[in-house]
């Protein structure tokens, strides 16, 4: 299985960390963000790699290359500028393969093992989900028997985590937009698996949780 990681947002709120250097380079002791998801990656087997960018990409490329010094092979997905979740994944298709892949955001920080994604079987997608931080106290999605459903009691929050099927994006047309309309339209048909992860997980929003994982 291939996996792909988001690199291509803006990273508005990390500013001004942000404004010479792209959030996935950002430093967690003295390691790049996205280092941490690549090394994870490779020795849960996951090998081939897909990375989108947009603002600053190049320094993402002259820090990574080929990804050869990770024990992986890099491809990169170049946006002019950044495509949302959606539209980054679909414009990344070609490199992806026509199997299921996994994508990660690159600005989380957890402890998942990966390795249990490698066989996964999915419908058209499998969320990873986690308890409600608390920028998000009202969660995303309902997980109920390992089905995903847009509403319900109590919702889990989406944790940047999931496997997708290229099927998933029939019909889609090149450009910006948002996986989240894929996804409910997926779930009202009953194609979205889920599970509930409560080891260690952070979403690096802001310089504040950067401080505060720094420190840990």
């Amino acid at each position: 299985m291939k996996a792909m990681i988001l690199a291509a947002g803006r990273g508005e709120r990390m500013r001004p960390l942000t404004d010479k250097t792209p959030k996935p380079l950002l430093k967690i002791k003295n390691k790049c963000l996205i280092e941490y998801h690549l090394n994870n990656l490779v020795v849960a087997g996951f090998t081939e790699i897909v990375i989108n960018h947009a603002y600053l990409g190049e320094q993402i490329e002259q820090t990574l290359g080929n990804g050869k010094r990770y024990g992986a092979k890099i491809a990169y997905s170049s946006e002019t500028t950044a495509l949302e979740t959606g539209g980054g994944i679909f414009q990344a298709l070609s490199l992806l393969g026509n199997s299921p892949f996994l994508v990660v955001n690159s600005d989380i920080w957890c402890a998942y093992p990966f390795a249990d994604l490698i066989h996964h079987p999915i419908k058209l997608a499998h969320l990873i989900l986690v308890d409600n931080p608390p920028h998000n106290p009202d969660g995303d999605f309902h997980l109920q028997q390992q089905q995903v459903y847009q509403t319900g009691n109590p919702c889990l929050t989406f944790s940047g985590i999931g496997i997708y099927h290229p099927d998933l994006f029939n019909n889609c047309s090149a450009g910006r937009f948002s996986l989240v309309p894929l996804l409910i339209k997926a779930m009202q048909a009953s194609q979205v698996t889920g599970e509930h992860y409560q080891g260690q997980w952070m979403d690096i929003g802001t310089p504040e949780r950067l401080r505060q994982l720094q420190n840990s």
